[in-house]
């Protein structure tokens, strides 16, 4: 038997909602599962300086016994469609991320840690927002090359004033529940990590805003004030997402099975697969189903029921 740990979130928008008596019974009845009774915690909704305002939300823990394994549970809850489960998203994770071993938190940022696209953001000052935008909902859907996608997106930045990039920076908002979720890891003397397919000198403002533990993300090539349409040095794409997971969880001395990954887009896949837990946030469908955990509503510190934070 393998110990299980469920994790049942409130969709965002869900019209019905199931009640805790309701969510026992549905998950109850899944064949080889036997859980304890868990408990339904009602979360207000957030409101922190330099947030987008968050929803409220519901969550259900429960933890138990499967015959079989975590992967096998997962195809099983995943392929339900029980009037019991209905309004949640169901997650199935392994109780021992919940225990007090060191961890480390690798997040993705645009659309993750933050609510913008930051190459929209700078393609709109440089009027070719809705074109831009196009091809960056491709890439994120993992549909076309996102290196060739992100260096067609950066050339149409030719000639435009670094000052618009310092301007993007001061408008950025964080995800609700953003730093919330931070603070909790830090707290613990949990590493928190960032790495993105952006722009570091977007990205280098909020790491320092959070405290973040590492932050690594694509250069802009400025030149006398001025945007190139270039970039510096190697790109962060899948690949380099993963290697940088890899690199700091070795750094700091974090196993492997302690090792948590939020992102949304095609481009997090590897880094995702590479943690223990890998989470997709409100994610592309190319990434939700490899992910091990989904959450489904605008709260990033939900992750943390994941982990017993």
């Amino acid at each position: 038997m393998t110990n299980v740990k469920i994790v049942a979130l409130s969709v965002d928008g869900a019209v019905c909602v199931a009640g805790e008596g309701d969510l026992f019974a549905g998950l109850s009845s899944i064949e080889g599962l036997e859980i304890e009774a868990g408990i339904m915690i009602d979360v207000p909704a957030s409101e922190c300086e330099g947030e987008a305002a968050g929803p409220a939300y519901a969550v259900y823990v429960a933890e138990g016994k499967f015959r079989g394994s975590l992967a096998d549970l997962r195809a099983a809850v995943n392929v339900r469609e029980d009037v019991l489960l209905e309004g949640f998203e169901v997650s199935v994770v392994d109780p021992e991320l919940s225990n007090d071993e060191k961890k480390l938190l690798v997040m993705d940022v645009d659309s993750t840690l933050i609510c913008q696209e930051v190459i929209d953001e700078l393609a709109g000052h440089a009027g070719r927002a809705e074109a831009v935008a196009s091809v960056t909902e491709q890439a994120m859907r993992g549909e076309i090359d996102f290196e060739h996608s992100l260096r067609t997106r950066v050339g149409v930045l030719e000639g435009l004033s670094e000052h618009v990039v310092d301007e993007v920076a001061a408008r950025i908002v964080l995800t609700p529940g953003a730093t919330a979720l931070v603070e909790a890891f830090l707290e613990r003397d949990y590493p928190v990590a960032v790495v993105s397919g952006g722009f570091v000198q977007v990205l280098k403002p909020v790491a320092q805003r959070l405290n973040l533990s590492y932050a690594r993300a694509n250069v802009l090539e400025i030149e006398n004030g001025v945007l190139t349409g270039g970039l510096l040095g190697d790109i962060i794409d899948g690949q380099a997402k993963k290697d940088a997971l890899q690199e700091w969880a070795k750094e700091e001395g974090v196993s492997k099975d302690q090792v948590i990954a939020v992102g949304d887009g095609a481009n997090d896949i590897l880094m995702v697969e590479a943690a223990a837990l890998g989470i997709g946030f409100n994610s592309k469908s190319a990434l939700a189903e490899v992910a091990d955990a989904r959450i489904e509503i605008q709260r990033l510190d939900a992750v943390r029921h994941f982990v017993g934070l």
